[in-house]
C-alpha cells in the first residue's frame, strides 16, 4: 500500500527570497503621495499580511475601500519594479527544493502577494518548475494568521494537513500553520529567533538544516 504522500508549503518573501527592504521603501514611497507614513516597526508587525488587512491594521479606517485598493496596487506595482535585476534565492533554498523534490515531496508557494508578486520572483529566479501548485494569499478575507491559504495548498497539492511542514519567516504564518494543524520551520529572516520560539524547528538559514529535518517533522504523523 502506498505511503500517504507529504508536502512542503514555502512562504515566499524571507523565505525563497530577502525582500523585506524593497517592500518597505516600496509602501514608503507610495504612502507619502496620500500623506502617509508607515514606519519600520509596524511594516515589521504586519509583514506577511495581505495589502487590505496590512493597511487597515495599520490606517483603520482612515482609508477607503477605493483607497486601499489604489494604495495596494501602486505599492505592488513599484515593488515589481524595485525587484528586476535585484534579487536572488536564499542560502540552501535551490538545495533543498530540488532534494525534497528527489525525495519525493510535494511542493506548492502559498503566499499572501498578490499572484503577479509570486510571478515575477518566481520568473526571476527561475523556480517555477520546482513548485507542483503556487498560490496567492492576496484576495483572501483573512490574511496570516488565519489559516485558509496553508489549507487551500495541502487541497491543492491533494496532502492532508498533519503530513504538511511549512517553511515561513513570520510570526503570523507560525500562527497560520498551527492552526491548520500543520509543522513549521522558521527562518530568522525577518524576526528574531525568539519571537519565533512557537516553530517546530527556528533556524537563521535553510543550509543550516540537519539533513533529517523535514522527515523527524511527519514521520509520526498518521497516514
Amino acid at each position: 500500500m502506498a505511503s500517504t504522500p507529504r508536502a512542503v508549503i514555502w512562504d515566499m518573501d524571507g523565505v525563497l527570497l530577502e525582500s523585506a527592504d524593497l517592500h518597505y521603501q516600496s509602501w514608503v514611497e507610495v504612502l507619502q503621495d496620500y500623506g502617509l507614513t508607515m514606519s519600520r516597526e509596524q511594516f515589521e508587525q504586519t509583514f506577511g499580511m495581505n495589502n487590505r488587512n496590512l493597511l487597515r491594521a495599520i490606517f483603520g479606517e482612515r482609508l477607503s475601500e477605493e483607497q486601499v485598493a489604489e494604495i495596494g496596487s501602486r505599492k505592488e506595482a513599484r515593488y515589481r519594479e524595485l525587484v528586476r535585476g535585484r534579487v536572488r534565492a536564499l542560502p540552501g533554498t535551490r538545495e533543498w527544493l530540488a532534494r525534497l523534490s528527489r525525495e519525493g515531496w510535494r511542493q506548492a508557494v502559498a503566499s499572501s502577494a498578490p499572484m503577479a508578486n509570486i510571478a515575477a520572483i518566481l520568473n526571476e529566479l527561475e523556480l517555477w518548475p520546482e513548485f507542483d501548485a503556487v498560490l496567492s494569499g492576496g484576495r483572501l478575507p483573512l490574511s496570516k494568521p488565519d489559516p485558509g491559504i496553508f489549507l487551500q495548498a495541502a487541497a491543492a497539492l491533494g496532502v492532508p494537513p498533519g503530513r504538511c511542514v511549512v517553511i515561513e519567516d513570520g510570526t503570523v504564518g507560525i500562527e497560520a500553520a498551527r492552526r491548520a494543524g500543520m509543522r513549521s520551520i522558521a527562518v530568522t529572516t525577518t524576526h528574531p529567533a525568539e519571537e519565533l520560539r512557537a516553530a517546530d524547528v527556528v533556524v537563521d538559514r535553510l543550509d543550516h538544516l540537519p539533513e533529517d529535518a523535514f522527515e523527524g517533522l511527519v514521520e509520526d504523523q498518521p497516514g
